[in-house]
């Protein structure tokens, strides 16, 4: 065997190399020609394939299931299992490396994460990769620069001002220090914080009348913006402070870098973030704060955070953003007596990277909302555009008509969609029991959930009209043979997998009155109710959070290279694992769904 076999892709890249030496020695070459069947259904293997050259594809009875190409391998489970479940036929003229069954016998005996990799069910895969990625991808955020942490604006004031009033400024700018320029050469700084106060009462003047300058300290301790942020750091537990202005070579200050700041963003928490989102007194303050959402998502993303875990966070940020926008724009009386709500994505809290707007507005009933309240919506909707979510296509946004009104009003809508359900009404249905509170009375919400549910009850006809939008987009396993060219070279990553997935739960959420709007939550409650077994809701789970994290990557791709997210995937960009992977979570939705064709019976549905 000649030393050109790839030990860089999975599963081989974890193999030592006393293992790679096994490989070498127990591994032969085969050719096929176009046609040719490798592996027959119900035969014994004797190999594990792993494809040179050309490409296999895998057929259960007529049903064409997934496409093998360069560097993928099959079919490990078979190997264990000592029997094929399905037939392996060569597309065109394929070269193959043969690995004996007995080297992967002792392999699978030797490596647990080769035997994960390689026959295990989609979770223990998923877990075994997840363990090296985090050891391999780790970065370190002190080789970050200063202009990427949050620099704080800064406060200029004369040195002739009184404490007093300095004060008062601190309390109106929800600032804790303020930059003092001196008497006659304002290019000097100083600065004063809230911890100089206590030199300030203690010195016995009216604070009124006490000059900022004379407390002030004038030894500035400066940094550069292109700096790295551990270098800020280091300098402020040399010189014993809490904060470093940020100065530009030209000595033009950028503004105030805090240790706090410093602490959040090295550990890379969304504590920072959440800080500017309750401090906003702004607009524009809401949008700086926005803004840093989506690079913390990669940072924390590359740094090997769970993708579930990392969802959460951006549904407490986002929720964070919309209420405090929220309440800038509308009225006292307005907030208390409304519910704001998202829904879609953003509802479930599996939204990412920034899609578009779902969210909808629902009014006391009694109440007597402002005479401009269409312009208070229609500048909410403008701001959430201007950080950075696209608006609704379909016009699912509290800046229409029909998604806002009063508890009857929605009551009647709903009803409508109850009594007379299309696809479209039905949709609009699925959308809005994904709904989530994130400002105002969130009780009025939960009102009118609970009316759904009375209004469903044993109506298993709508129920399973409900649950058929599962096969919406069809067959979606056929994007496989877009790997052989001439077709789009792009998987639609919703349409494939996450659609079927979410509303197949959601259905089976709704006909259980399950409360959760989250897919993950609500997959829980179903396995605790019987409804799911414990091993097809871990690998739903596992399915669900890669089908996300795939998403993700994809997005940030194409962020990088200048391109609008399209929530596709970039077949030719996928790793061999990766594509092993898809291929495994593309098959627990096929098999979800089956279940839910004999749960709702989908085949007597019209």
């Amino acid at each position: 065997m000649p030393n050109a076999f790839n030990f860089s892709v999975s599963p081989f890249d974890c193999l030592d190399p006393a293992e790679q030496r096994l490989v070498r020695d127990q591994v032969d070459i085969a050719c096929f020609r176009p046609g040719e069947v490798l592996l027959e259904t119900g035969a014994r293997p004797a190999h594990l394939f792993v494809v040179i050259k050309g490409y296999v594809q895998q057929f259960e009875g007529e049903e064409m299931l997934a496409t093998y190409g360069p560097n993928d391998s099959f079919d490990g489970r078979a190997l264990v299992a000592g029997y094929s479940g399905c037939r392996y036929v060569a597309v065109d003229e394929v070269l193959v490396y043969e690995l004996s069954h007995e080297a992967v016998n002792r392999l699978i005996a030797s490596n647990d994460t080769f035997s994960a990799l390689l026959f295990s069910a989609l979770g223990k895969k998923l877990r075994a990769a997840a363990g090296r990625h985090a050891g391999q991808e780790l970065q370190s955020l002190h080789m970050a620069r200063v202009a990427d942490a949050w620099v704080r604006p800064a406060r200029m004031v004369p040195a002739t001002m009184p404490v007093l009033e300095v004060v008062r400024s601190f309390r109106q700018e929800r600032t804790r220090n303020v930059l003092v320029q001196a008497s006659g050469d304002t290019a000097r700084l100083g600065i004063f914080t809230t911890s100089d106060l206590q030199r300030a009462v203690l010195d016995g003047r009216p604070l009124d009348a006490l000059p900022v300058g004379e407390l002030a300290s004038w030894s500035l301790i400066a940094v550069h913006p292109s700096q790295q942020v551990g270098e800020a750091l280091t300098l402020m537990l040399r010189h014993g402070v809490h904060r470093v202005v940020v100065q530009q070579a030209d000595g033009q200050v950028a503004g105030v870098l805090e240790a706090l700041d410093v602490f959040s963003f090295l550990s890379n928490h969304s504590l920072l973030i959440d800080m500017q989102l309750r401090d906003a007194a702004s607009l524009d303050d809401l949008a700086q704060a926005a803004g840093q959402i989506t690079a913390m998502i990669g940072r924390q993303f590359r740094a090997g955070v769970r993708v579930g875990l990392l969802a959460q966070l951006v549904q407490q940020l986002n929720g964070r953003l919309f209420e405090r926008a929220w309440q800038l724009l509308a009225p006292e009386a307005l907030v208390r007596n409304s519910c704001l709500l998202v829904m879609g994505s953003e509802g479930r809290g599996e939204q990412l990277l920034r899609t578009d707007q779902d969210n909808a507005l629902l009014l006391r009933d009694g109440y007597e909302p402002p005479q401009d309240l269409a312009d208070i919506c229609e500048r909410f909707s403008a701001a959430l555009a201007r950080f950075g979510y696209p608006p609704c296509s379909g016009g699912v946004m509290l800046n229409q008509p029909s998604w806002r009104g009063t508890e009857t009003a929605w009551q009647q809508r709903i009803r409508h969609w109850l009594v007379q359900p299309g696809a479209e009404q039905l949709m609009d249905l699925a959308i809005f029991m994904d709904a989530h509170a994130v400002a105002g009375d969130a009780s009025l919400l939960e009102a009118l959930r609970m009316q759904i549910w009375r209004w469903l009850a044993d109506d298993d006809a709508m129920m399973s009209r409900f649950a058929a939008a599962v096969d919406a987009f069809g067959d979606t396993t056929r994007w496989w043979q877009r790997m052989l060219g001439g077709g789009e070279a792009h998987l639609n990553v919703k349409k494939a997998g996450l659609f079927p997935l979410v509303h197949g739960v959601r259905s089976l959420a709704l006909a259980s009155r399950i409360e959760a709007t989250g897919t993950e939550a609500r997959i829980q409650a179903l396995q605790e109710q019987g409804v799911l077994s414990v091993e097809t809701a871990q690998e739903l789970v596992e399915a669900l959070h890669f089908f996300m994290a795939l998403r993700l990557q994809a997005g940030m791709d194409e962020q990088a290279r200048g391109l609008p997210v399209s929530g596709k995937a970039d077949l030719a960009r996928l790793t061999p694992l990766q594509r092993d992977l898809l291929k495994d979570a593309l098959a627990e939705v096929r098999r979800f769904r089956t279940q839910l064709r004999l749960r709702f019976r989908l085949g007597a549905v019209q």
